[in-house]
Order: structure tokens, then sequence, then C-alpha cells
């Protein structure tokens, strides 16, 4: 699943390339990846709109429209937003768009989700509000500070990887960038999150935003599905060190990672001698 740094990058990419260009039309291939709004009023609210910008909320790409409307699109497990036009995207990524918004300059904007798992939905301003109001706090953002960790992590009973991927309390951190933080922490992912001191919640809190930024700067991490928009894949996968390296040797120390998924359900890796 696309998680924080994935998202900015093709938030990123949508705004430095369509930022100030007009929607002409629409066409909606696979009306079921749409949410709250159908087809036909989707293609009506959005025509002639100005993009005024592309950005990130959670692991949300938002465009906000010159009418005050804002396109929220949610990629999930195989969602894309590629740019371009039939002629310059791969038919393999067009095989799988389910929407088209039409651009004055000739190209289009594809919503590609090959499961589609993913949405697309409309929102005006004061739906935005509320859908996005109860969230937690944004990792990259200044009120990040190692007080929030601590203070969400010291009254917590869950293990410690489950409070920094709760999407109500921090947004953006998912099942990659959890294992590579905690591993670089030194923190084990199975400890309940009181047990966390506050020295190690500022600790936990530099890696969370070191392995997230770092990751923006590699545009992401593709071990399949995942592309930019512009087509292409992301390139940290190369610099994880926990997550997908389960049975190898620990970076650190050079003990085998163990691989688990006692935690929530989710693939956990971790070094049992570095981590506690």
């Amino acid at each position: 699943m696309p998680e924080l740094p994935e998202v900015e990058t093709i938030a990123r990419g949508v705004h430095a390339e369509v930022a100030g260009r007009t929607i002409v039309g629409v066409t909606v291939r696979r009306p079921d990846v749409l949410r709250e709004v159908g087809a036909a009023a989707l293609a009506k609210r959005v025509a002639g709109a100005r993009i005024e910008r592309s950005w990130r909320r959670a692991k949300h790409i938002v465009i906000d429209l010159s009418t005050g409307d804002r396109l929220v699109v949610q990629p999930r497990f195989t969602g894309a937003l590629l740019i371009g036009t039939e002629e310059t995207l791969p038919e393999s990524e067009l095989e799988y768009s389910t929407m088209a918004f039409r651009l004055d300059d000739g190209r289009s904007i594809h919503y590609r989700d090959i499961r589609r798992l993913g949405t697309v939905t409309l929102m005006g301003e004061e739906r935005f509000e509320g859908y996005f109001g109860e969230l937690g706090i944004e990792p990259l953002s200044e009120v990040f500070t190692a007080e929030a960790v601590w203070d969400i992590l010291r009254g917590s009973g869950q293990a410690v990887k489950k409070a920094i991927m709760d999407q109500y309390k921090i947004v953006g951190v998912g099942n990659i960038y959890a294992n590579e933080a905690l591993w670089r922490a030194g923190i084990d992912p199975s400890r309940k999150g009181r047990t966390v001191a506050d020295g190690e919640a500022t600790v936990l809190r530099d890696e969370i935003v070191s392995v997230l930024t770092e990751a923006i700067e590699q545009r992401g991490s593709s071990f399949r599905d995942y592309r930019d928009s512009s087509g292409e894949s992301g390139k940290y996968v190369s610099f994880l060190a926990a997550y997908g390296r389960g049975g190898l040797p620990c970076r650190r120390c050079g003990a085998k990672l163990v691989e688990t998924h006692a935690v929530d359900g989710r693939q956990t890796v971790l070094c049992v001698w570095c981590q506690r």
C-alpha cells in the first residue's frame, strides 16, 4: 500500500506537471472507484475547473480546484495518478486506467488502479474538513515533536508498532516505514507503547522523520505496482534495513532478522538482539 513517501511523491509530481492547467472533460471507465459522486455529476462539476494545487494529506492525494471542490484520491494498494497521452503512456498502464481527466494541453491525468481498491472522491470544503478533521498529526509537520510521540505512546497498551501506524494518532506511517523506524530506533515493535521511555520516544520520533524524508528523496519504495506520476518506480527498496529482509543478516549487528506476523497480523521484521 502506498504510504506517506509514495503519496507525497505522486502529489508533488502532479503539482509540478499540471498546476495551472484546466480540466476540459472526464472519461470514467470504472465508476466503482468513485465515492460520494457519480460519473455524470463528477464530469459536470470539474469541467472548466483550473487545477490550483496538488498536495498530500495523510495517505491521500488532494487536488484543489478553482471551483472550491477538491479531488481526493486514496491509492490504497495499486492506485496511481499518471500524466500523459495515449502515445506517451505505456499500454500496460492505460489498460488499468479507471478514469481520465482531460486537460487543456492535450494530456490527461489517469487514475490507474489494477485491483480497483483505491477511491476517487470529489469533496466540497465542508465535507473535506469533516473527513480529515479526525485524523492524526502529520509526521513531517512542526507539531510532530518528541513530546507528541510520547503522549501518544505513554498511555497506550497497544504494541508500539500498531500505535504509530494508527491513522487517528499519526498519519501516513504504514507497515514498511514503521518497521524501518523501529529498527533504527532499536525498539521492539511488540513492546507496549506505555513501556517506551521519553528518551526512546525522542529517538523514535527522529527516526520516523528521517526514514520518511529519505524515502521521499528516493521517490518511495516500489515492490510491484507503485509508480510515481511519471510512471517511474521508487528507488528506496535498496535502502531498507528491516522490511522485506526477514532471514537476512541485520545490517547493524549481523544477527539473522526475524520475520513474524504476531503484531496485528502484519509482516514485522526485527532484530531480537538490537531491538529491545
